[in-house]
């Protein structure tokens, strides 16, 4: 049987991991963009680092998956953290929100405050896009449809800080 979004989010065992980058690494790119160079330090995260995080932002602010890796890569001490996990963990997270909210369960996690990297919505999302669009509609945000995709207008106005 597959495990519940829940069930993901509890079992990442052996993360956080800090690892040398290579070239190789399915994130290097994104991590490469970062700052981090082959052989400097990156976390990969644990979903709860990240699930803390997005946990962080208020009404009417956002973040996105760059600002999330730039924070969590602070609290490691090294230059970058893997985005492509990173970015998995959102998903997981979005979707365990919404499932406990289905089963009656406490959970006030305003995943729809967090964006990909370059303000875009999240098609993985629960409800995919369209759900992602509507919840950031309430909250008094812009969005912009380009084909498929989608963007919240000018959210880098609108970014959270970490403290």
């Amino acid at each position: 049987m597959a495990k519940s979004w829940q069930e993901k989010m509890a079992d990442e065992k052996g993360v956080p991991k800090i690892l040398k980058l290579e070239k190789g690494f399915p994130c290097y790119n994104a991590v490469h963009k970062m700052g981090a160079e082959a052989g400097d330090d990156v976390v990969l995260v644990n979903p709860r680092e990240v699930q803390a995080l997005m946990q962080q932002v208020p009404k009417g602010k956002l973040t996105t998956l760059i600002e999330l890796c730039r924070q969590i890569a602070a609290w490691h001490n090294v230059k970058g953290c893997c985005t492509l996990t990173s970015g998995i963990f959102t998903m997981t997270a979005a979707n365990a929100a919404e499932e406990m909210k289905a089963q009656g369960k406490p959970n006030d996690l305003p995943y729809w405050r967090t964006l990909k990297s370059n303000g875009e919505l999240n098609p993985k999302y629960p409800g995919g896009i369209e759900g992602h669009a509507r919840l950031l509609e309430l909250e008094g945000f812009t969005i912009i449809r380009k084909g498929k995709r989608a963007f919240v207008q000018e959210y880098q106005r609108h970014l959270h800080t970490f403290s």
